[in-house]
């Protein structure tokens, strides 16, 4: 291991992880109009039903896939599946939920650098932070590839060992990507900058998330006679 992997795998985490948190807050605290979506929807809806729902839909499979897939300790799957059993699925459910992803992002990304109007009225933040998502979702596809040459599992518990080493503050955790493949380190490299550059962003809307939504009573608009 590196200077370089620690420094990228064992360090880079925290520093992405409290700007994440503290900028989003600061922003918040000190920019509250800005926070929004920024939705360019208005301008031209011409394919945008699309774009932004398969975007949307993959990208959430793919975050939570995530979550839970690195985050789960093989203690509490190892009863029902293995190792092995788990990477298959993954491949499977990531690579529909990727190539769904990415076709969503191609499609926001070409009407963002293409129609006129919808150009005008963002920004180059709103631009590079859509190319980098697409990149993002291009090099995870990508990791199927060699993955499907070991599917035993051991890839995916070294990652997940150095994700529950980060989340849970155990030290060393960069020595779980040792001889991990260039292209997971470059996978794993480009998701924690986009956590650096989150609070930057118009992704600050998915904080308001407005889950209250799901249990609120039914407002009343006009009492009946």
């Amino acid at each position: 291991m590196s200077h370089l992997d620690t420094l990228l795998f064992g360090l880079y985490p925290y520093l992405a992880g409290t700007v994440f948190l503290v900028g989003s807050w600061l922003r918040y605290d000190q920019a509250p109009y800005t926070w929004r979506a920024g939705s360019s929807q208005m301008l031209n809806k011409t394919g945008m039903r699309w774009a932004s729902n398969l975007f949307h839909v993959g990208i959430l499979v793919i975050f939570f896939g995530h979550l839970v897939g690195l985050l789960t300790p093989h203690w509490a799957y190892d009863w029902l599946m293995s190792a092995g059993t788990k990477q298959v699925l993954a491949i499977v459910v990531g690579g529909i939920a990727g190539i769904i992803c990415w076709i969503g992002a191609f499609m926001l990304f070409k009407r963002r650098l293409t129609d006129p109007r919808v150009r005008a009225s963002g920004s180059t933040m709103d631009l590079v932070v859509i190319g980098i998502l697409l990149l993002q979702v291009t090099l995870g596809l990508l990791t199927i590839i060699p993955t499907l040459g070991h599917l035993d599992g051991s890839n995916m518990l070294k990652l997940a060992a150095w994700a529950q080493a980060i989340v849970f503050f155990q030290g060393n955790a960069a020595a779980y990507l040792a001889g991990v493949g260039l292209i997971f380190k470059l996978h794993i490299f480009l998701g924690l900058t986009i956590f650096l550059l989150f609070p930057f962003t118009r992704l600050v809307h998915i904080w308001s998330v407005p889950l209250q939504y799901l249990g609120r009573n039914y407002q009343v608009v006009r009492q009946r006679n």
